[in-house]
């Protein structure tokens, strides 16, 4: 299981208000002094945002642009196989330009007509109370940098492509949007820790990571999966258990690496009945009992 400050790289400000985002030194980018001041500059116009404002505009360069083309032709293909067909369909409501990155002001304006979602603008790790708890609210925490160009495949931590591309695709859907709400509405129910990260872990292993039986054949839902070029080729013939509440939300998983175990709902109603019924009915006293 990762640590909350694994999940993105640190980020500091310091005296005078310059803004750093500290990568480890095996990041794609880290010895590309460029592409560090880049995540610093981007960095700092979340950090500068205040909630109610419009997202601040980032100008994409044509690197940057380039690397969302090459993503977004290559997950098509691939989503066309393996994604399941209310991803499919959300997708196509929510049509999202393929050509260029799209601002998250402009994310927000296609969202909000649809299921009510907007995007708020984050420099890296948002607290795990904040970031769920304000699902509940219809509002997504968001990076608005790209992975580093040498790697246009591959990003060891969560960039503007898996946010909208595995992300804003899913909450296009009514009804995958009420479960992110369900789970919002839960991490404000529960009260400790323990519990928040059990509805969290639940969270990664279907939001995030799920799967479903279309046909006879796991298709994937999760955002993780439908932004990850390789992962997506691969979850097919991963562990694939049958949805179980306490094995998901303790189950350990590591973010750095592909995932190999996965749970596979029998339908999108199998999901909810099980899924959103468990975020709408838990609380600290129903997870403890599940002998957590």
């Amino acid at each position: 299981m990762f640590e909350e400050a694994q999940y993105f790289s640190p980020v500091d400000e310091d005296e005078h208000g310059r803004v750093t985002v500290n990568l480890a030194r095996d990041h794609p980018g880290f010895a590309d002094p460029a592409y560090r001041e880049r995540r610093d500059l981007i960095a700092g116009l979340a950090v500068g945002h205040r909630r109610g404002d419009p997202v601040p505009e980032v100008a994409y360069t044509g690197e940057e642009q380039e690397v969302w083309r090459l993503i977004s032709a290559e997950l098509e293909a691939r989503h066309l196989r393996f994604a399941a067909r209310e991803f499919l369909d959300a997708k196509d409501r929510l049509k999202l330009p393929a050509d260029r990155v799209p601002q998250l002001q402009e994310v927000s304006d296609l969202l909000e007509p649809l299921t009510g979602f907007r995007y708020l603008p984050a420099a890296g790790l948002v607290p795990l109370r904040e970031f769920y708890g304000t699902l509940a609210d219809g509002l997504f925490h968001s990076t608005q940098y790209l992975r580093h160009h040498s790697m246009p495949l591959y990003t060891p931590e969560p960039d503007v492509v898996h946010e909208v591309i595995g992300h804003a695709n899913a909450l296009a859907s009514d009804r995958f949007a009420a479960l992110y709400r369900a789970a919002g509405d839960a991490a404000r129910r529960v009260e400790g820790r323990q519990a928040l990260e059990f509805v969290s872990r639940v969270f990664w292993f279907t939001m995030e990571f799920g799967v479903l039986l279309e046909d006879g054949e796991p298709k994937a839902y999760g955002a993780g999966l439908l932004s990850s070029y390789g992962e997506i080729e691969e979850f097919q013939a991963m562990d694939i258990r049958p949805l179980d509440i306490r094995e998901m939300g303790t189950a350990d998983y590591d973010i750095t690496k592909y995932q190999t175990l996965l749970f596979r709902a029998e339908s999108l109603d199998h999901l909810e009945d099980v899924v959103g019924g468990f975020w709408e009915a838990c609380d600290d006293d129903s997870i403890a009992a599940l002998d957590v």
